[in-house]
């Protein structure tokens, strides 16, 4: 598990992990890595190299897409909503049959079913979904898992709570009807889905961060020096993007925008002379399969030149497309060379885990936050795990013969008590990591991919 006790003998801890002083920045390490075995770190941009301020990034997505949904249709009440950054986390599932938002753990089981803003009660839930679970099945189900994600959750908590207490709207099981009109929720779903991806390939959500990039993007003077010692330590490094290269040019001129170099003593230095390949509009994870056209980009207009890039590539040039295939021969790579470093999952850590072996590094921000909570409700913890002792003891001397089954209620009880009290200390949906003593979907994938 990643949040766990960092003590030396946490068998005989009670619990004394506040004393800790938690670093601002951490690595956790799911397996031992030699270091001097890589020699490619590669890098995605948006919210990995480039970190987007929290939560005025997500404000930004989220009144974009509200806009677009009422230019196709959607009633002019809903741009009354505003972001609350409380509620959304990653890693939630979104089940377009019945419009709930639920929190799962690594086989399905159900640990918080949300309907709008309501939370559905234990025997609400077991209606819906017998046994509390639900098979991760793409027809129906859709993980919101990334950091990009964050706006769409919201909006889509709100539009479920929108129509289904609407005067105007009679509330089904998978959807409102209003007269001859039904609207399921998975239309819905489908609404916000491609007003999201609109917003962020047509519309202005890349005009509006680059005219306000002190807004929206962290700056950080350590990032040039950072990048230079890698090299000096013999590695290559290329960065891998979506992003176009005019957006990815806006967004690392910004953040290369210092009057030194690596050094304070060295002159200002182009933000590609950091990197000895660049490719953008990877479009992973497609590009660890089958992938698209490698073709070089005319870095003076922005326009893709014609045919396909045959190689070699070369340092402070940049390409679009590609394949992981093509790309790692180009360069003469085997998987285990690679270490590649990410925010999203699926589309940078599993995909070329999984596919092309690829060492992987995630990027994830709200570790922060996690270590803040848990360091300080520490007690929590430790209660949870008392009254997991409890159960189990009520349990451990019981054989075949035994007649009666012990009264687990009040230890039930106890720990739905504390369990609601760690998730209220993160936000309205809990960690991100896990429910109680239960790990979510989200943390196991991390754990077997990371």
């Amino acid at each position: 598990m990643l949040l766990k006790c960092q003590c030396a003998d946490h068998k005989r801890c009670e619990c004394q992990c506040h004393a800790r002083d938690s670093a601002p920045n951490e690595i956790f390490v799911n397996r031992s890595l030699h270091l001097e075995n890589i020699k490619y770190y590669g890098f995605d941009m948006d919210y990995t190299i480039a970190e987007y301020k929290s939560p005025q990034y997500e404000r930004l997505g989220f009144n974009l897409i509200k806009e677009r949904l009422v230019s196709l249709g959607y009633p002019q009440e809903i741009l009354e909503f505003e972001y609350d950054p409380s509620f959304p986390i990653r890693g939630l599932w979104f089940d377009t049959l019945y419009g709930n938002l639920l929190k799962v753990d690594a086989y399905g089981n159900i640990l918080v079913c949300v309907h709008g803003f309501t939370f559905l009660k234990h025997n609400e839930v077991y209606e819906l979904y017998p046994n509390k679970f639900l098979q991760l099945d793409e027809c129906r189900v859709y993980v919101l898992n990334t950091l990009f994600n964050l706006p769409e959750t919201y909006l889509l908590a709100c539009l479920i709570d929108f129509f289904t207490n609407s005067a105007q709207y009679t509330k089904d099981k998978t959807g409102v009807k209003s007269g001859n009109l039904l609207m399921s929720f998975k239309s819905i779903f489908q609404d916000v889905r491609n007003a999201t991806d609109w917003v962020h390939i047509q519309g202005d959500l890349k005009s509006e961060t680059v005219k306000n990039l002190d807004e929206y993007v962290k700056k950080d003077e350590r990032l040039p020096v950072f990048l230079s010692r890698l090299r000096e330590s013999g590695a290559k490094i290329f960065l891998l993007t979506n992003s176009d290269y005019r957006f990815t040019d806006h967004i690392m001129t910004y953040l290369f925008d210092f009057p030194h170099g690596p050094r304070h003593e060295e002159p200002h230095r182009n933000w590609k002379t950091y990197f000895d390949l660049i490719v953008v509009d990877a479009r992973k994870p497609l590009f660890f399969g089958e992938g698209t056209i490698l073709r070089q980009v005319d870095t003076t207009t922005g326009a893709l030149r014609l045919g396909t890039h045959m190689g070699p590539l070369q340092k402070e040039q940049v390409y679009s497309g590609g394949s992981c295939d093509v790309f790692t021969e180009l360069i003469k790579a085997k998987g285990k060379d690679v270490l590649y470093v990410g925010d999203h999952i699926f589309g940078d850590i599993l995909k070329s885990k999984k596919i092309r072996g690829w060492r992987t590094f995630l990027i994830v921000p709200e570790l922060i936050q996690e270590l803040h909570v848990w360091t300080d409700k520490c007690q929590l913890f430790a209660e949870l795990q008392g009254l997991d002792v409890m159960l189990g003891d009520l349990y451990k001397n019981l054989d075949s013969s035994t007649k009666e089954k012990p009264d687990i209620s009040k230890v039930r009880h106890a720990i739905r008590d504390v369990t609601h009290k760690m998730d209220m200390s993160y936000g309205m949906l809990g960690s991100l990591f896990r429910s109680g003593s239960r790990q979510t979907f989200f943390s196991s994938q991390v754990v077997r991919y990371a």
